[in-house]
């Protein structure tokens, strides 16, 4: 959009363009400028327009963009062109996404580099790679404490192992995901070592106060993240003798995105990371950005209006690459991530699916999918050209973040609820079979959140150790079937490194002073490739687990109706056991996919006339898209078996 003054500011700033960056052909960026500056010029004005520095920093801007678009390479800005002719490229049901850290599944970035084919025989083409910048050694929080923006970790490698690992991973035509902790830097960072120093321009990076005055106006609204190891969101600096917001960890300094200088440091920072080939930037803890007294400094405006504002500079430089929003908030809040526009994502195109995951854990404890069904059902539509990250595990904790009036409908009082959850997977409730531990609990309110990895929540442990083969083969099903959610739901499916071999929880951590304190390290295990190589023995869990999971991919690759396009119905199906939706191809009215999932121990019953008008869905022709089998039924109605699920096509 063409509007007269920002564009008269535009052309003042192309003005000061040195000689040797106008000798370049900049003709796409150009295009892309003159089409995005307009929003970015507003809503900056909206973020920084009373600033007196407002003009100077937003030529920075324009600055930044130009010079990381000079430096972008050849081949990525190819793909940039190609991804702006087929914008829904990342709504294919053909994608399929792994978590994992570097040093616990290969060691380092080669390690990493080497075994990629050991992730394509399951059928994964996009590869989260956990958090690998620079971190001070015992004050990392796993990655998340970043010392050093611009460089790797070197226990992990260096930048050129990374642009090896990239250049492998596209060859392979699979996609490499990276973390950038937008929220807080490290203690240790140049910004925080300068901000103790006395340079003003640092200390204007943080929130840095004399005395507790303000701070106490903070806390009367903000919760804590860590009220275990890290109580309160200020911390004494003993060297500057002033407090500091650490809404995380005591040594993560939080970032004041109200200056418009991080602003600009943190833009440059992301598409540092775009042109070192990733195709999907990561950005943690975005629901944290805007701090305001009186609130919970969570989800405002301003943070939203930051999200939109880095895309826009984002969509000029680097269109190719996409944002996911790691916002793990509440489920109406969750949604606004994505934007508020009515079809494309103006924030970020991916956010996490948080809300699936706990509704699909709350399921397995009370083995009905009322809840689960509530919750989805009051999920909005999420914007056409977006979509969700959906997963069962991660390296974070399980939060019960349920929203209280779905719990009421399901039959529950939330409260009581939450806690039968906890005592469940933590195995305290009685007839539990989860080995799993509580999370930053809260000794004032008594909540916690829940850690432990998938196989052990889902019961293998337990089995594993009683020796019970009945039990075992119980487990398996469930963590199949969970699975079969994440890969059907629409979005895209995220699987957590070790779920496909049923890694156990991992106790080693408590022999180590930086972790043991932290119960999350529980599911975080170097991965045992001896366990691994038992996904090649017939019968073993790690085959079947590892063989279910490697056809379920396959399956899903080869449905189109499982592309993203919210084409999903949710379908009441009468039984709270059983949880039921269809899948809808956009471009072939005939080729449905009917999802029916049975999270009791008891085979239960699915009857077609609660089907409405789909009556091409007769049992003669039903057959299982993943199994390839046909479903067992009586007279008229569908029997599905217990901890199992379908994908139903009425095509035969």
């Amino acid at each position: 959009m063409y509007e007269q003054v920002s564009h008269s500011l535009l052309n003042r700033i192309l003005d000061d363009v040195k000689p040797d960056v106008r000798k370049r052909d900049l003709r796409h960026f150009y295009t892309r400028l003159g089409a995005n500056f307009y929003a970015i010029y507003s809503l900056f004005q909206v973020l920084y327009g009373k600033r007196e520095d407002f003009e100077q920093q937003m030529q920075r801007v324009v600055e930044v963009m130009t010079m990381n678009y000079i430096q972008r390479g050849k081949g990525l800005k190819k793909r940039d062109r190609r991804r702006e002719s087929d914008h829904n490229w990342f709504l294919s049901q053909e994608l399929v996404a792994m978590a994992l850290y570097t040093n616990a599944f290969a060691g380092d970035l080669k390690g990493l580099g080497e075994r990629l084919g050991y992730l394509q025989e399951l059928g994964v083409n996009v590869l989260h790679v956990m958090p690998i910048l620079k971190c001070p050694p015992g004050a990392s929080d796993g990655g998340y404490a970043v010392s050093d923006y611009r460089d790797v970790d070197e226990r992990i490698g260096s930048l050129e192992d990374l642009d090896q690992l990239a250049r492998d991973l596209h060859r392979r035509d699979m996609l490499l995901t990276l973390d950038v902790v937008v929220n807080h830097v490290s203690d240790q960072h140049e910004w925080a070592r300068r901000a103790r120093a006395g340079e003003q321009q640092y200390c204007d990076y943080f929130y840095i106060f004399d005395n507790r005055d303000v701070p106490d106006m903070f806390e009367e609204t903000m919760p804590e993240i860590f009220p275990e190891n890290s109580p309160g969101n200020f911390t004494w600096d003993e060297e500057m003798q002033k407090w500091v917001m650490t809404v995380f960890n005591d040594y993560q300094w939080d970032l004041n995105w109200s200056n418009p200088a991080v602003f600009v440091e943190m833009l440059d920072i992301l598409l540092f990371w775009a042109n070192q080939g990733a195709d999907i930037l990561r950005l943690d803890a975005v629901a944290f950005l805007w701090k305001k007294i009186g609130t919970n400094c969570q989800n405002e405006r301003e943070a939203h209006l930051i999200l939109q504002l880095l895309k826009d500079c984002c969509q000029v430089t680097a269109p190719g690459v996409l944002f996911i929003a790691e916002a793990i908030v509440a489920p109406v809040e969750i949604i606004k991530y994505f934007g508020e526009d009515a079809v494309i994502a103006k924030e970020c195109e991916i956010a996490y699916n948080a809300t699936f995951m706990a509704l699909l854990w709350d399921a397995v404890a009370t083995r009905n999918a009322r809840l689960l069904t509530q919750g989805v059902r009051s999920l909005p539509d999420k914007l056409d050209r977006a979509t969700w990250l959906n997963y069962v595990r991660c390296h974070d904790d399980i939060g019960l973040g349920f929203d209280d009036a779905d719990v009421v409908r399901a039959g529950y009082d939330p409260a009581s609820h939450r806690t039968f959850l906890l005592e469940y997977f933590t195995g305290e409730f009685e007839g539990s079979n989860a080995r799993g531990m509580p999370f930053g609990r809260n000794e004032k309110s008594g909540d916690a959140r829940i850690a432990g990895s998938l196989a052990s929540l889902a019961g293998l442990e337990a089995a594993l150790e009683s020796g019970d083969e009945e039990a075992v083969s119980h487990s398996i099903d469930l963590i199949l079937l969970l699975h079969g959610m994440i890969m059907s739901y629409g979005g895209i499916p995220m699987l957590y490194y070790g779920d496909e071999i049923g890694m156990l929880n991992d106790f080693s951590y408590m022999n180590d002073e930086e972790k043991a304190q932290d119960t999350r390290w529980i599911h975080r295990p170097n991965i045992d490739w001896e366990k691994a190589g038992r996904r090649h023995q017939r019968g073993t869990p790690e085959q079947r687990l590892f063989e279910g999971i490697a056809r379920m991919i396959a399956a899903r690759k080869n449905i189109p109706a499982f592309a993203d396009f919210n084409n999903r119905e949710l379908i009441d199906s009468g039984n709270p056991h059983l949880f039921v939706f269809m899948r809808s191809n956009p471009f072939d009215l005939h080729d449905d996919v009917l999802v029916v999932a049975n999270f009791d121990s008891a085979p239960q019953t699915l009857d077609l006339a609660d089907l409405g008008n789909r009556s091409q869905f007769g049992f003669s022709r039903l057959r299982d898209l993943y199994t390839g089998e046909a479903p067992a039924h009586f007279r008229d109605r569908l029997v599905v078996p217990p901890r199992r699920f379908y994908w139903l096509s009425a095509r035969g």
